[in-house]
């Protein structure tokens, strides 16, 4: 009997294991859509204006945007095409870190950035995949499939690191350039205090978020619900 029920559990796993792989897919074929379609109307745009082709395309890749949506396509591409290597190339953290970076992303975008330009065709299903869908399905992604319980409650500081060297090399380019990859960040328009204030107002949002997704991590960990379920079974 104790064999049988060991040839079960291959069984048991299937589905999650099989449902994971099918999502981190679906992730992975979206962004890598997106990107190209974004990626190729840069080139397209700076042929049509006979400008430097690799000026557009640093300003593409210099998009809090395209960065944080590069990273996540890239980790689900490996939870989908390998993911007995997931767990060794990819840390919990820095997996758990773009959850809060890409609900940043589409907070920003529906709240200061959507009005102010009106892309048409493949270029507009691009920027919902990028700014809507993927900040949506990726954070699912992360609460059904991935393990819980190995945040630690530094991580939403050390978080804090990329979003500061963004802010940092934007503004470097700009200072050198005249170029900020958004209007909130334009040092030349509002001023250096203006453009800090929004800088340390948008790192209270990261740290904030990065706490409640510690938080979530904790409160769905193996040990917190074992706690939980003893704690009801003694209640009855």
């Amino acid at each position: 009997m104790d064999g049988a029920a060991d040839l079960n559990l291959p069984d048991n796993n299937a589905k999650p294991f099989y449902a994971k792989r099918i999502s981190a897919a679906i992730i992975a074929f979206l962004g890598w859509f997106a990107l190209g379609t974004e990626f190729y109307f840069h080139i397209e745009e700076a042929l049509t204006r006979n400008e430097s082709v690799t000026s557009h395309l640093v300003q593409f890749f210099s998009y809090f945007t395209t960065e944080t949506n590069v990273a996540i396509t890239v980790v689900a591409s490996i939870a989908a095409t390998a993911p007995q290597a997931e767990q060794i190339q990819v840390r919990p953290s820095l997996r758990s870190a773009l959850v809060i970076y890409v609900v940043v992303v589409g907070l920003v975008y529906a709240a200061l950035l959507r009005h102010l330009w009106h892309p048409q065709g493949a270029q507009l299903l691009a920027d919902i995949v990028l700014h809507d869908v993927i900040p949506f399905f990726y954070p699912m992604f992360w609460l059904a499939f991935l393990p819980k319980g190995s945040l630690r409650w530094t991580d939403p500081l050390i978080w804090l690191i990329y979003p500061i060297l963004f802010f940092v090399y934007s503004m470097a380019r700009g200072i050198a350039f005249g170029i900020y990859p958004y209007p909130f960040i334009d040092a030349e328009k509002l001023g250096i205090e203006r453009v800090s204030l929004n800088a340390f107002g948008l790192l209270a949002v990261f740290f904030g978020l990065g706490v409640i997704l510690t938080a979530v991590d904790h409160a769905l960990s193996p040990v917190a619900r074992s706690r939980s379920g003893l704690g009801r079974a003694a209640e009855l």
